[in-house]
């Protein structure tokens, strides 16, 4: 059977206090990794995942900033590299999203998703990099969306902040890839992920159920499907898969 062992190795999971990267966070702390858990403004909900994974018998550092501001990214890169000792394991989650129509979308609208989205992705994929080329290991996993592939009405901002990641995943592979630095990202589809915030919290009953019968498998994803993708590409099997995108989404854009 084959098993993924993190021991030794160290990950940051940027918004990582809920949902999604909580998840993320506890499955690489279950296979070994000490974890930095990244928040911007949630303190408490992260001290909750942090004494999650502790009690599991993890290691968890809690690391604030917002990663889209450059003085504040390159932080929580650098503490987490300095109080953890190395860093091994990058993945760049922390998303917002404000859906409208595009012609009722405000620029400040286009701006904020397209900044946390976009630009707090590259901020700290940028002060990762030069840590992974001196140990000649990284992993970098971008967690974008199916929306960045199809798109989807009233998410042109978040469509476009998606397939900016995807984009950036590909340029970013190709650069690092001779030092033994892998930048993959993983594009979930309708996720149930228990996050008020999450794609699916605000559907109605109808849109639910519109949207489960173009899902080949019948059921929306969890937390889980998309973390156990993440633990994959981080895992030392997965040095040959490089600059892919993996959908996550039950056959929705097969």
């Amino acid at each position: 059977m084959y098993t993924i062992d993190l021991s030794g190795q160290v990950a940051l999971i940027t918004g990582s206090s809920r949902g999604i990267g909580a998840v993320i966070a506890a499955g690489l702390a279950a296979a070994g990794a000490s974890v930095a858990i990244n928040y911007r403004t949630n303190a408490s909900a992260a001290d909750t995942v942090i004494d999650e994974i502790r009690a599991a018998g993890g290691e968890a550092l809690r690391v604030p900033g917002d990663v889209s501001d450059e003085n504040a990214a390159e932080a929580v890169v650098k503490t987490t590299a300095d109080r953890l000792g190395r860093l091994d394991i990058l993945v760049n989650n922390a998303g917002i999203n404000r859906d409208r129509l595009v012609m009722r979308m405000s620029a400040a609208d286009w701006d904020e998703v397209l900044t946390v989205n976009l630009r707090g992705t590259f901020l700290p994929t940028r002060f990762a990099i030069p840590l992974m080329v001196r140990q000649r290991y990284g992993r970098i996993v971008n967690i974008s969306s199916v929306v960045g592939l199809s798109g989807n009405p009233g998410q042109a901002n978040y469509a476009a902040s998606k397939a900016g990641q995807i984009g950036l995943t590909k340029a970013v592979a190709r650069e690092v890839a001779s030092r033994s630095i892998t930048v993959n990202a993983v594009a979930p589809g309708f996720i149930d992920d228990g996050d008020a915030g999450g794609m699916t919290a605000g559907l109605t009953d109808e849109q639910r159920s519109q949207a489960l019968s173009r899902i080949p498998s019948g059921r929306f994803g969890s937390a889980a499907d998309v973390a156990a993708a993440v633990l994959y590409l981080v895992s030392p099997g997965a040095s040959y898969t490089n600059g892919q995108i993996l959908t996550i989404d039950g056959g929705l854009t097969a």
